[in-house]
């Protein structure tokens, strides 16, 4: 049998040297990897003269290092992954290209113990390598972005295992996302044990039939307090049509819980009022897929303004009901709603703006004057003004939330009269 033509034909990246760094026979398949011919590197110098680095003297060079391993242990040694630059031959265009090898050196002995050659087997794994890069970057983006958004995120596997939890889900149940991705249970211990039942058969129907679920549940924060939070879980399919992954998010509504509360309890005339502003929360939050859409659906006054100017950007019907015969989109507030800086309202945005500290206020008096008539109205306004941060946590625009309290106020001044009456 032809050892040497059966050596030739192993598909295989294989290149054989002396001790002395000599080559002496190579495989196809290296070959056509390095684009060489046999003749052309038979008895050179491995590393010096026929692939030489010039990102590694030859002291510094790893795969020396791995091959001088070899002759002091007569062991095979696995190298690390390698950068190594390759030059091109001129009958292939000339130049270079970078690449990533996994790489082996094993010993070959004679009969009296000594190392006659060495076998260098190498793969490339740039493709490989530069996908993993390309999914940890891809993994990263996702990351930042989760961690931007003002809501709890985390992803479940099919099975019912969380895989991933944000940032901001973390600091708020002060638990360790390793700790929550270890648990068989994740995060269930963190929400109250009269929603769990209700939580997980809405989550078991929504797996069965592969639809996304919604649910009002209390979340435990690290100080061991609950708040109410609406949680959204949704299916992700992947490949052909399959959900190979469930992205779920909780959206703090704590305040609009209370609000609800302190308006039914405050005056029974208002219990309707506040049915509908509940119905119309659970609505738009069954509706809402981005954070833009919450803030367009919400049942309270919602605006965002931009920049130091304070320019109007997203307007929800809400707050544009407040000026109905305005246009406030792309405006500043002094421009659209002059009566507002001449009130002191664009100093407060102001120094949210500049400082980063929120402002809120409960029944603000604020004059309305109509462009029709010319008319002044007394409105009152429940209002907090949050700044938004960029990068670098630099604050790009305030967040305008509130809720418009005239009926209430009127309502308990009547009261008032009619008690001193």
């Amino acid at each position: 049998m032809d050892f040497s033509k059966l050596f030739q034909y192993v598909p295989d990246n294989l290149v054989v040297i002396t001790p002395d760094f000599k080559i002496v026979a190579a495989t196809e398949a290296y070959l056509r990897t390095t684009m060489r011919q046999i003749d052309d590197l038979r008895g050179l110098h491995f590393l010096l003269e026929a692939f030489p680095d010039k990102n590694y003297t030859f002291e510094e060079n790893p795969v020396r290092k791995s091959i001088d391993k070899v002759l002091q242990t007569k062991q095979v040694d696995y190298m690390d992954l390698v950068r190594y630059t390759i030059a091109r031959p001129a009958a292939e265009g000339g130049g270079e290209y970078e690449s990533i090898w996994e790489a082996s050196h094993t010993p070959v002995l004679d009969p009296q113990g000594n190392i006659e050659f060495i076998i260098q087997k190498t793969m490339d794994v740039t493709e490989r390598e530069q996908a993993k890069l390309a999914h940890q970057e891809s993994e990263n983006k996702f990351r930042i972005m989760t961690d931007a958004v003002p809501q709890l995120i985390y992803t479940v596997h099919p099975e019912g295992r969380v895989t991933f939890v944000n940032e901001r889900f973390v600091k708020y149940t002060g638990t360790p996302a390793e700790e929550i991705l270890a648990s068989p249970t994740g995060f269930l211990n963190a929400i109250h044990p009269d929603d769990q039942e209700t939580f997980l058969a809405k989550a078991q129907e929504s797996f069965q039939s592969q639809v996304e679920f919604q649910a009002e549940i209390r979340l435990r924060d690290r100080e061991g307090n609950y708040r109410w939070f609406v949680k959204k879980c949704s299916p992700v399919a992947l490949t052909a049509g399959k959900v190979s992954l469930w992205v779920g998010s909780a959206t703090d509504i704590q305040a609009t819980k209370q609000m609800v509360q302190e308006l039914l309890e405050s005056n029974e005339q208002m219990a309707y009022l506040s049915d509908q502003v509940h119905a119309a929360l659970q609505k738009a939050e069954s509706e809402r897929k981005t954070l833009e859409n919450m803030i367009m659906n919400a049942p309270a006054i919602f605006c965002t303004l931009t920049g130091p100017e304070h320019r109007f950007d997203l307007i929800n019907p809400y707050y544009q009901a407040l000026f109905p015969d305005r246009e406030l989109k792309g405006k500043t507030v002094k421009k659209a709603v002059p009566e507002a800086a001449e009130q002191g309202f664009v100093d407060l945005l102001n120094n949210v703006y500049q400082t980063g500290t929120p402002f809120s206020a409960d029944e603000v008096h604020f004059q309305r004057k109509r462009q029709d008539t010319g008319a002044v109205e007394d409105v009152y306004l429940t209002l907090n003004y949050q700044p938004i941060y960029g990068e670098n946590m630099k604050t790009i625009g305030v967040l305008v939330f509130g809720y418009e309290t005239t009926e209430h106020v009127k309502l308990r001044e009547r009261f008032q009269q009619k008690e001193k009456g």
